[in-house]
């Protein structure tokens, strides 16, 4: 498919996009806790610009002292952040890209020990669970929030913005007003459409009032908050077109508040466009540029998007942090060596909310921009094992200029990774491991199949340095009648060198058993899933585990829990209960055992003797997530 959409220009009130790509505001915790962009947001930012993206929105910026929502979020309350927010966006500009900032006040989704100050929202509702109650924030507070996203914008300007971005989404302050659900409120500010809208349209006119027709101004608003009593896509259509109105030049439109946020960063099971019939409905509502927001990974249902009208611009939230340069891959035709945001927010959210900066699984590179250089002294390196942590050491050691061969045992690279794929919803995985593949491919690394390591090849190919990822292998524990009964392992059902019969026991309930036990109710099996644990699935990230919960709902997948085996036996186990009573469960066709992992390294000692400089990286080290892998072999492949 061309891309001659995406890359068409696009006015956006005074502003002109280059392109139709975006990087849209994503807390990264870049910036220091004095409120400033930090020489690591300048890297981050320059590098996405490098990479091609037209429009960059820079994250969530605080407008109001009292609402900080984190420890490292910027801010644009006082004169004396100006000046760091002018270093990266003449970074940025240099390379090309037009910034947006995005101004929030956090309201009830805030950190009130953070800020200092109690969290401030439409009414006094709890945005969720463990979140402070907020304080219904005063209408003399409320004027004085006016002015100050108008300030915040005015100091935007000085720093060479081309654009703000009032946020008005996913229960923050601003949203809080738009909701019949979360305002309750009498004064002028409460009831009918045209109050609830008063506070997002005193903004717009104050921002314009102070910054004239120089900046375009946009909001962030909720296709559908996706809970009941909250806005859904027929109220935000009308939203936006009354944001029109109020002299919007533009319309970034996301979805869902917190507590639905399985819609806001989607997991792997959403497929890219989600979003695009809502998107649709409210595009169809106004003549101003309409940013999409969905799970966007290739740019071929964006191009048709844009290409239909349904669209005006893309934003690529999560696959700007996968691959800052996919603007450059899509327009140069390289889409093999897109590195793919897998949706698995393993580093990404989780980091988020912890105060920590973000990490990605397919590129521990995140946050690192810039500190890729080619090796002052170029070596001779074997890296053993081809998973996804062994490949990424062998092409990143071979970018920087290393001689690299690649030893796998099988005939297929891609190790757990690639049978991480098979369950249902997961099969972008796969996308990665490809992508590693044309890496090694691109850079030169010399794959050589089916070969076992032995210190006989090493003493033959005397390298400089041995890269040890060998991965894991299942875990097989010292319980009665566990290898005389048969049992399957997980690992090799999921890889097609067994099957099972109609009745199935899964013995572990973590991610590993869930998503097996899944991958056969899909098939139509009768599953039932035994757990030590007081639940299933207790590993699984919270937003994957709800699509996993509903899975098991529809396929009518039993899970027996709190429950430790004392004995496998042919069709069946035998297990004890916490109030120590004994039980059986017998008569299945197949037993999985799927209880875990333990690592695997038959070499690093032996190599050690031959090469001083031996690493053992991922679940050779440790059986860990594939997070930990790949950011242990980008650490080695940059310091060889």
């Amino acid at each position: 498919m061309k891309f001659k959409s995406m890359f068409t220009p696009i006015k956006i009130g005074p502003m002109t996009v280059p392109n139709r790509f975006v990087v849209p505001p994503m807390g990264n915790n870049f910036a220091n806790t004095d409120g400033t962009l930090s020489d690591k947001s300048l890297a981050y930012y320059r590098e996405r610009a490098v990479g091609g993206f037209g429009l960059i929105t820079f994250e969530a910026t605080v407008v109001d002292k009292k609402a900080k929502g984190g420890p490292r979020k910027p801010c644009l309350f006082e004169d004396r952040t100006v000046e760091s927010f002018k270093k990266v966006i003449d970074a940025c500009h240099e390379a090309g890209a037009k910034i947006s900032i995005q101004l929030q006040h956090a309201g009830p989704e805030g950190n009130a020990k953070v800020a200092g100050h109690p969290l401030k929202a439409a009414s006094a509702i709890p945005s969720s669970l463990g979140r402070n109650t907020p304080i219904a924030i005063s209408r003399e507070e409320i004027y004085e929030l006016i002015e100050f996203y108008g300030d915040a914008a005015v100091r935007a300007k000085e720093a060479g913005a081309d654009a703000v971005e009032v946020h008005c989404a996913h229960g923050y302050l601003v949203n809080s007003f738009l909701s019949p659900r979360t305002n309750k409120r009498v004064d002028e500010f409460g009831g009918c459409f045209e109050n609830r809208l008063r506070l997002p349209r005193l903004i717009i006119e104050n921002i314009r009032k102070k910054v004239g027709e120089s900046m375009a101004i946009l909001c962030r608003i909720n296709s559908s908050d996706e809970v009941d009593g909250g806005l859904d896509v027929h109220d935000s259509a009308t939203i936006a077109a009354y944001l029109e109105e109020c002299g919007v030049d533009g319309l970034h439109v996301s979805r869902a508040v917190h507590i639905r946020d399985e819609y806001m960063w989607a997991p792997t099971v959403l497929h890219g466009g989600f979003n695009a019939e809502l998107v649709t409905e409210i595009k169809r509502a106004v003549n101003i540029p309409v940013i999409i927001v969905g799970r966007f990974t290739e740019p071929h249902y964006a191009e048709l998007l844009v290409r239909e009208g349904r669209a005006d611009l893309v934003a690529f939230g999560r696959q700007s942090l996968a691959d800052p340069h996919t603007p450059n891959k899509a327009k140069e035709g390289k889409l093999d060596q897109l590195n793919p945001c897998i949706a698995c927010l393993q580093g990404c959210v989780c980091n988020m909310y912890q105060g920590n900066p973000v990490k990605c699984l397919v590129n521990p590179f995140l946050g690192y921009e810039g500190e890729m250089k080619p090796a002052e002294t170029k070596k001779k390196v074997i890296v053993v094992g081809g998973g996804v942590g062994g490949m990424l050491a062998g092409w990143a050691a071979a970018e920087r200029g290393h001689d690299v061969t690649l030893f796998e045992a099988t005939d297929t690279l891609g190790g757990q990774m690639r049978l991480a794929a098979y369950p249902p919803g997961k099969g972008d995985l796969t996308n990665m491991v490809r992508s590693y593949v044309a890496k090694c491919e691109q850079y030169g690394v010399k794959v050589r199949m089916n070969t076992e390591v032995t210190t006989e090849i090493l003493e033959a190919e005397k390298p400089d340095a041995v890269i040890i990822a060998t991965g894991a292998k299942p875990l097989v524990l010292p319980i009665p009648g566990i290898n005389e009964s048969g049992l399957i392992h997980a690992v090799d059902l999921l890889d097609g060198k067994q099957s099972c019969g109609e009745k199935v026991l899964v013995v572990g309930g973590g991610m590993v058993g869930c998503e097996t036990a899944d991958f056969l109710g899909e098939q139509g099996h009768d599953v039932t899933v035994i757990e030590l644990r007081d639940k299933v699935g207790a590993d699984v990230i919270s937003e994957h585990r709800k699509f996993l919960m509903k899975d098991f709902e529809e396929y009518n997948i039993k899970s027996v829990t709190n429950a430790k085996v004392a004995k496998f036996f042919e069709g069946g186990v035998a297990y004890t209960l916490e109030d120590g009573s004994e039980h059986t469960l017998e008569g299945f066709d197949s037993v999985v055992l799927a209880m875990g992992a333990r690592n695997y390294d038959p070499l690093s000692e032996k190599v050690k003797e031959i090469v001083n400089e031996t690493y053992v990286i991922g679940d050779a080290a440790r059986a860990r997530r594939a997070l930990d892998a790949t950011a242990e072999a980008m650490e080695i492949a940059m310091k060889l």
